[in-house]
This record gives structure tokens, sequence and C-alpha cells, in this order.
């Protein structure tokens, strides 16, 4: 979808985020993996990341995250709830209605959105055509995946990777002059990559096909030199693309928000856009690789560390399996950050 600048658009009024509750630092998966704590920090970039506790799902994090982007804007009533996630706590149904349940919003429309990690991009996308049709007035918004639930915790090539977490934003109907309107949209996606990213197993096609579950193909498998290369390609293009639409040059962006996957796709990313390192926020050493998570928890992060402030021009970007993409741009807006004591 791409959408100009014109008209009524939806806005970000609040955002909260939050990780699973288990810290788990190198040291502890090194031994697990028969590496070392300074092999997989060399490699990923990554220190540490949370995983859920046992019985834990992926609805309790987006609950949490969900309650807190509520808060910081005065709990408001919403008319819709856009879940975006790869891991919902069932194949069916979807995992929305619940949480728009527990978030005591009632019957609104609510429904799962499965982009991988571009899905909080692709979310924002699809929460802004809702409200641009005029039969929304607000909704909300949230990224959340549970991915260490679908990794082969032995393997070193996707073990390290990955945490748990969720993000949230509520969007209301606005324009696109005030701080907070999203602007430029961009997504797109390219099927014939299917096979870079995928769980093979637990869908239909394998029941379909008659095929006993394999353990191993109910694991996450990925091609990392193919995932690198189109991340980095796909990410820069869409966030230069949405810069040029929205009237900005590159010189004009103060942060590049992209998907936290590993410190090496960031670096490069912000190389391919035309951007200083220092100009593409990075918290993916304290949280992994959350999927649809980690756009809004960079927000958060970025917020609080300082990082980003009202006023600042901004740029998503996210890639993610399928493969999908997407990027927007916005100005920041001078908004809360919901927390625990404020939820």
């Amino acid at each position: 979808m791409r959408s100009g600048t014109g008209g009524v658009t939806a806005v970000i009024a609040g955002i909260g985020a939050v990780t699973a509750d288990r810290l788990v630092k190198n040291d502890e998966l090194a031994r697990r993996l028969d590496v070392t704590a300074d092999w997989i920090r060399v490699r990923t970039g990554i220190e540490q990341r949370y995983v859920l506790a046992p019985g834990e799902a992926t609805s309790d994090l987006a609950v949490r995250a969900g309650r807190r982007a509520l808060a910081a804007c005065g709990d408001p009533d919403v008319d819709f709830v856009i879940l975006a996630t790869c891991t919902p706590d069932h194949t069916f149904p979807s995992t929305a209605p619940s949480v728009a349940t527990r978030l005591g919003l009632g019957t609104v429309t609510a429904f799962d959105l499965n982009a991988a990690c571009s899905g909080f991009v692709y979310g924002l996308s699809a929460g802004t055509g809702l409200i641009a049709s005029g039969a929304f007035r607000s909704g909300l918004v949230i990224g959340a995946d549970a991915i260490s639930t679908i990794v082969d915790h032995d393997d070193p090539v996707t073990a390290p990777i990955f945490g748990d977490g969720a993000g949230a934003v509520v969007l209301r109907a606005g324009s696109p002059d005030e701080p907070g309107g999203l602007l430029a949209q961009t997504t797109g996606s390219d099927g014939s990559l299917l096979d870079t990213l995928i769980t093979p197993s637990g869908g239909s096609r394998q029941r379909a096909a008659g095929v006993a579950p394999d353990p191993v193909a109910s694991y996450l498998r990925m091609e990392g030199r193919l995932v690198f290369r189109h991340a980095v390609q796909r990410m820069a293009q869409a966030a230069r693309d949405v810069v040029a639409r929205t009237g900005w040059t590159v010189d004009d962006v103060d942060l590049l928000v992209a998907h936290q996957a590993n410190e090496r796709i960031l670096t490069a990313t912000a190389g391919e856009v035309g951007l200083p390192p220092e100009k593409a926020f990075s918290n993916v050493d304290r949280v992994a690789n959350t999927s649809a998570a980690s756009i809004p928890l960079a927000l958060v992060d970025a917020l609080e560390s300082g990082a980003l402030r009202p006023g600042a021009k901004v740029v998503l970007a996210g890639f993610g399996g399928g493969a999908t993409w997407g990027a927007t741009t916005l100005v920041w807006p001078d908004i809360a950050v919901g927390t625990e004591a404020t939820a």
C-alpha cells in the first residue's frame, strides 16, 4: 500500500512496550550451544535477550504493552485492535479478540496480522487505512512476538538472535500537518523468498499432505546470508522512497528506527540509506531480535534514552519473513510513554 500526505491520517497518540521477564545473557546461552559469549556478541551485536517463562504466551505480552500505550494517553476508547504477530497463541482462532477483551475494550474490531518482523509497520499502514476510510476514529496497533517458542534452542544460528517482547501505539484520526501524523507509507512483499525465513510444519500444507509432524520442522529456519542481503536492500529502498515522497532529503532525517535484526544489518541499512551510524538507533544488544515488537521497543528505548525527542523527523523501516517490508515517516510528537505505574 502507498499513501500520500494529504487528508486525514493516523496520528500516534501514545506508546508503550515490554519485554518478557526472564533475562538470558550470552554466557548462559553460550554454555548450552558450546560457543563463547564473545562469539555470539561479535556475530550478532547481541549481549542478552528476554524470553517467556513457562506457561506464558504472546497475548500476555500484547496485553501488557497495550495497557501501557492506552495509559500513556489517558485510557481512551478505541475502535479497533490490530495485533501484528507471527507467534499467535493458537493457530485458530485469532489472538487479537482475546487481547481486546482482556484490555477491557469490549466488542471492538480486532484481528491478527502476520507480516513477521515487518508486522508493526504493516499494522501502522493498515491502521492508517482504517482511520482514513472514515469508518474508525482511533485504534490500537500492537506488535508482539514470542520467537523463543519457535526457535531450536540448540541451534547456534537462530537461538542467540531472538527475544520476546511487545510494543503498542494508540492511533487517532488527525492531520498529516501535526506531530505524530503518519506521512508517506510503503509496504511490499516477495513470495519467491518464502524459504529464507520459514517454520515448515504446523500449517495446512504439511497437514494436508498427510505428513506426520516433524519436531525439527516446527522450528524457525533461516538462510542468514540471503536474509542479510534482502533485509538491507529492501529496508534501505523503502526508507529512501518514503523520505522522498514526504518531501524530505536524507539529510533532514534525524533518526532511523529500523527492525532490530542484528547490529550488522542495522549499520549496513543506515549506510545504504545514506545516514551516518549514529542516526540509526539500536537496542538490539539489550533485547535481541523481537520480530514485530522490535520497532516499538526501540522507539520507547530511544525516547527514554533521549535519542528521540519531540519534533524529530523519523523513519521507521522493517523487513521480515514472507518476504515482507515497509517504511513510514513522521515527525515525532510530544507524547508520554506508558509504564507499569500508570497502567
